[in-house]
């Protein structure tokens, strides 16, 4: 039910922050939401789509606390948090993507996700990645782009997964420090909840592990996933 309305106190469980925290961001008008009467909700789709556009924006120690936080919380009721296993496949990567601009690598991303054999509407992603990146890039400083649709729609594909694609050539992707970028994850989860977790583990694996410089080093694709696999035990280590 992407429409529901949420209020405060479920905003604040959804987002990992404290009520007072939410109320502060509502009086500075700095996260979407409307008013019924003397009420503060928030529009579920559009609050996740603020919180995915956050995490982006969140200097290395707080995307590291989100992250724990969000771990911990699932890990209560799972047995073990191991995205990496779950999401990713060597054969869904590229070592050597020949993409050159920003258009070309997102068409070149979803020729990749359509490999997975999961993804049902190859026109439907890159039109929702085009519209993600007119409202704000999703690449960061430090080479890397997490690709992603503002809306999760869970009928675009038939599970959730990840794709990944180093591109020969960096490109300039419009990360805020004007440097390029090559290596690129997409994203393309069923639900908002998952995304927004693998998007936190992700960016704490880029900030507080060699994850990046180890993906620039490998030759194979066999060694990509050896990569993130690796990297995904250490920064669990650390929760």
């Amino acid at each position: 039910m992407p429409f529901r309305a949420m209020t405060i106190q479920q905003a604040a469980e959804r987002l990992h922050l404290g009520v007072r925290e939410v109320e502060q961001l509502v009086k500075r008008d700095g996260i979407p939401f409307v008013r019924r009467g003397t009420e503060v909700v928030f529009v579920r789709r559009d609050l996740d789509a603020w919180a995915s556009q956050r995490l982006l924006g969140m200097e290395s120690d707080s995307v590291t606390a989100h992250h724990r936080v969000s771990t911990q919380r699932r890990q209560q009721s799972l047995d073990h948090d191991h995205l990496v296993p779950m999401l990713f496949r060597a054969e869904w990567m590229a070592a050597g993507l020949l993409s050159k601009t920003k258009p070309s690598v997102m068409r070149d991303m979803v020729a990749l996700a359509a490999k997975t054999d999961l993804l049902y509407d190859d026109a439907a992603l890159f039109h929702g990645l085009q519209e993600r990146e007119e409202l704000c890039s999703t690449a960061l400083d430090e080479g890397v782009a997490f690709l992603h649709t503002r809306y999760h729609d869970p009928g675009i594909c038939g599970d959730s997964f990840v794709v990944l694609g180093r591109t020969v050539q960096p490109i300039f992707a419009g990360a805020a420090d004007g440097k390029t970028t090559d290596i690129f994850f997409l994203l393309c989860c069923q639900d908002d909840v998952l995304h927004l977790h693998t998007l936190a583990r992700l960016c704490a694996m880029a900030h507080a592990t060699s994850l990046l410089a180890d993906l620039r080093q490998a030759e194979t694709t066999a060694e990509m996933m050896g990569a993130l696999v690796r990297n995904e035990n250490a920064v669990l280590q650390g929760i």
